[in-house]
């Protein structure tokens, strides 16, 4: 997913790496901090592939500062992650929620509601964080009132994405 904030952010317009941090942070809520040892090494390998530019410029007190920027190899590649979003990037809220984030860079309708569809498949197949035996544990069953719980507040949370994922979709048919 880093790779993927990285050419989201600057497919919005150049920045400089700690501006990108930010950002990536934001987006990652206050516990996910992005350390120099993950973003730095990112960017380096993304210019390395030619996806994105680096730029030195002054800073403050003499520094040099890196401005980042997106090229058109670099599009091309987020196009495509967003495009083939699958695995974790569809069935991890987290990872799902970076990819919605960057979700309208695609400028096919078709290829984002096939993004959509993916999740919803997903949503739809029955789930439950607890099994006994192999066999799932329904929320009726369970003792613990902690995972009946995390069962009933995951339920209502894929019940509410389920509802504005087939809502988006219906509204995009007509587009």
């Amino acid at each position: 997913m880093i790779e993927l904030m990285i050419l989201g952010f600057l497919s919005e317009g150049r920045l400089h790496g700690y501006e990108l941090r930010r950002r990536m942070e934001e987006l990652g809520g206050h516990a996910r901090k992005i350390s120099d040892g993950t973003l730095y090494p990112a960017i380096t390998r993304l210019a390395k592939a030619g996806y994105v530019t680096k730029e030195s410029e002054p800073g403050v007190a003499g520094a040099q500062r890196q401005t980042l920027g997106l090229t058109e190899a670099g599009h091309v590649r987020l196009l495509a992650i967003l495009r083939d979003a699958s695995g974790l990037a569809i069935t991890d809220l987290t990872h799902f929620f970076t990819v919605l984030t960057f979700l309208s860079v695609l400028p096919d309708a078709e290829e984002r509601n096939a993004v959509l569809q993916r999740r919803l498949d997903f949503l739809e197949a029955p789930a439950s964080f607890y099994s006994n035996e192999g066999v799932r544990v329904k929320i009726a069953d369970m003792t613990d009132p902690y995972r009946r719980g995390v069962q009933r507040s995951a339920r209502a949370l894929r019940n509410e994405e389920r509802k504005w994922i087939r809502e988006l979709l219906n509204d995009n048919e007509g587009k």
